[in-house]
């Protein structure tokens, strides 16, 4: 009996190991394609509107969920923050969470989630949160909704997607941490810094992840924000 429970935990383990050991260069690149790829049919992608009025965005390509009897899922992205110059440099962040029941499976899904007010912001700044217990999460709409759009602002602080298999969709991340990753700043920004330093814009972007920057600013410009009354 003791054996279920322990090969379940390495199944779980191989399947998510992966996340952890792709270069930080090739995990900016994914995430800048994810983006991209994400917003290039307008019909099926995030709302401009709601991307005009978000406050930060965090990119997770690739995150792995697994399950043998005991599911998890983990990941590896960044968060970028509007600030009075522009967007801020990219902060490395992780996502993790866990499930019970009986479950079998492995796939890779890209994440995408919007902050739509400063509170929300202040959570991602904190460096560790959770999604649904410390800030509130809606699945976002997709597509040109612009009614959902005012009106799903005023319930949520966190808006979520997901793409698996070529299909994106708003989903729910109700119970997922979100946590700064510190040994992945180190690498970008050659010390340890926390998420609040790094989104309050006083960081210069490394040069690695210049194309997320620019990728974002040209799908979503930072100064087109509707601030907050």
């Amino acid at each position: 009996m003791r054996l279920l429970p322990f090969m379940a935990f390495l199944t779980l383990t191989a399947a998510i190991l992966p996340a952890q050991d792709e270069e930080y260069d090739k995990r900016v690149r994914h995430a800048t394609e994810t983006l991209h790829d994400i917003m290039a049919t307008p019909d099926k992608a995030i709302p401009r509107g709601l991307l005009n009025r978000a406050r930060c965005l965090a990119v997770v390509p690739g995150m792995k969920k697994a399950a043998f009897v005991v599911g998890g899922e983990y990941g590896r992205g960044y968060a970028l923050c509007r600030t009075e110059e522009g967007w801020s440099a990219p902060a490395p962040i992780r996502l993790a969470g866990g499930s019970f029941g009986l479950q079998l499976g492995a796939e890779s899904t890209d994440i995408v989630f919007l902050v739509t007010n400063d509170r929300g912001m202040g959570h991602l700044l904190s460096d560790k949160f959770k999604i649904g217990a410390d800030a509130a999460v809606a699945a976002g709409p997709v597509g040109r909704d612009a009614a959902a759009d005012t009106d799903i602002l005023m319930h949520a602080e966190i808006l979520s997607w997901s793409r698996t298999r070529g299909i994106f969709a708003g989903v729910s991340l109700d119970g997922t941490v979100v946590e700064h990753d510190e040994s992945e700043a180190k690498k970008l920004y050659g010390r340890p810094m926390s998420n609040h330093e790094i989104l309050s814009g006083d960081i210069n972007t490394a040069e690695v992840s210049l194309p997320l920057v620019r990728e974002l600013d040209e799908i979503a410009p930072a100064r087109l924000r509707v601030r907050e009354h």
